[in-house]
């Protein structure tokens, strides 16, 4: 299938644990596609919301299509998401424990139609960022060393 990604959440892998991944469909107006088509999306400050029978996509902006006349939609408003339900049984099991949060980490376009990528995750302390970073910046440090060598 071809995928065209329109946007990801860097910050996530940052923050997060990312502990399993699933795609999710979005009910999204036309204004709305048309503005995730323009790459109009941020997911820095989105998550997840379970309940027990449907999840739901909050605090992701998504701004109003500029060319819209009357179907403005509300940039921040909740956005259902289309999954199993044996899938958001599990996910509502998975929100119940101490930590644990489900966010988005990418949005894409799948066939034509607006996917989302959710990760159940759970966060990170101080020190575990200090090692992940220092990891990172060691792994650049033996990249560089190869490259000097060939």
């Amino acid at each position: 299938m071809d995928i065209q990604v329109v946007v990801k959440n860097r910050k996530a892998s940052h923050e997060y644990f990312l502990l399993e991944r699933l795609e999710a469909g979005l009910v999204l107006s036309g204004s709305e596609i048309k503005s995730v088509r323009n790459h109009q999306v941020s997911l820095a400050e989105a998550y997840v919301r379970v309940d027990a029978n449907e999840a739901w996509l909050m605090e992701a902006h998504i701004t109003p299509y500029e060319h819209a006349s009357v179907d403005k939609h509300d940039p921040k408003r909740p956005r259902k998401l289309l999954l199993h339900k044996d899938e958001i049984r599990r996910l509502w099991n998975e929100v119940r424990q101490k930590g644990v949060t489900i966010i988005p980490t990418m949005m894409y376009l799948k066939a034509g139609r607006a996917k989302l990528e959710i990760a159940i995750a759970k966060g990170k302390k101080l020190h575990d960022k200090r090692q992940a970073i220092a990891r990172r910046e060691v792994d650049r440090e033996i990249q560089r060393q190869l490259m000097r060598r060939k």
